[in-house]
């Protein structure tokens, strides 16, 4: 078995897609709901209109909380509907 093809490296590893988004749920045992908005162009009004995406992301230790600002990253299949994980908190919520 080839273990060139099944190791990562390090630059592939900083490949992987980030995203921002706010978390709106917090309720799951070691998981977030993050929504990431962004602001298409629309191809014949060309007005800018914001689409809106719900992630499941990981966070091994619990520390987000629902209205925090956070970075996510894309990772291997965690569950059915989980491939991302938390990276890091950016802004933590008032209150």
């Amino acid at each position: 078995m080839d273990t060139e093809n099944t190791v990562e490296t390090e630059d592939e590893r900083r490949m992987r897609r980030t995203l921002q988004g706010l978390v709106v749920s917090d309720k799951m045992n070691k998981t977030v709901v993050v929504v990431v908005t962004r602001a298409v162009k629309h191809p014949r009004y060309k007005k800018y209109v914001r689409h809106s995406k719900k992630y499941l992301a990981h966070d091994e230790a619990g520390e987000c909380g629902e209205g925090d600002l956070v970075t996510i990253v894309e990772t291997r299949p965690l569950s059915k509907r989980k491939r991302w994980r938390v990276r890091s908190i950016d802004r933590k919520a008032v209150g």
